[in-house]
């Protein structure tokens, strides 16, 4: 019998940030509210914590999906402070429609070295996010044109939040 072979995205973008900033800027909720538009969150950094962000609800709808907007929740299965975490068994739930999932989503921060002939440049982080899942019908696949189309410009946004001095929270419940 065959395997079915993942599905996702996966992206990768450098920040001038360290990775213990760059990691709160997942778990904090003013930062999610920031720079991925996130309404509320509840998101605990650390294993069998609870990963749930809602969005509100779009306008238009979507041809497969609906509505656009919703909750996404996961498990934390793993962190690693200054490096990463794991969140599994992630649903989405839309405003409209049946849930899509489970999936997984990683991210990861790996430290980067300062520009040649730049050493007073702040250090930076390699940030990696992907999310993966099984299913291939047209709605899972849809699923991920559509938010995974949206992750560059997510990414993009938290990288100006954080590079350039937004984002006062208190750090230290993430190192």
């Amino acid at each position: 019998m065959p395997t079915r072979s993942q599905i996702g995205f996966d992206y990768s973008i450098r920040i001038e940030s360290t990775p213990t900033r760059v990691l709160a800027a997942f778990f904090e909720p003013s930062a999610l509210a920031a720079w991925w538009d996130v309404a509320t969150a509840i998101a605990t950094p650390r294993p069998l914590g609870v990963y749930a962000l809602e969005w509100g609800d779009s306008e238009v709808a979507d041809d497969v999906l609906g509505r656009l907007g919703g909750v996404f929740h996961g498990t934390v299965i793993d962190v690693q402070p200054g490096r990463g975490f794991f969140v599994a068994d992630a649903y989405w739930l839309p405003p409209e429609g049946d849930p899509i999932g489970p999936m997984a989503m990683e991210v990861t921060c790996t430290p980067t070295d300062r520009p040649a002939g730049r050493l007073s440049a702040p250090l930076a982080t390699l940030l990696r996010v992907v999310q993966r899942g099984l299913d291939d019908s047209p709605r899972w696949m849809r699923y991920y044109e559509v938010v995974g189309g949206g992750w560059p410009a997510s990414l993009d946004t938290l990288k100006g939040y954080l590079e350039h001095g937004r984002g006062a929270w208190d750090l230290r419940a993430y190192v």
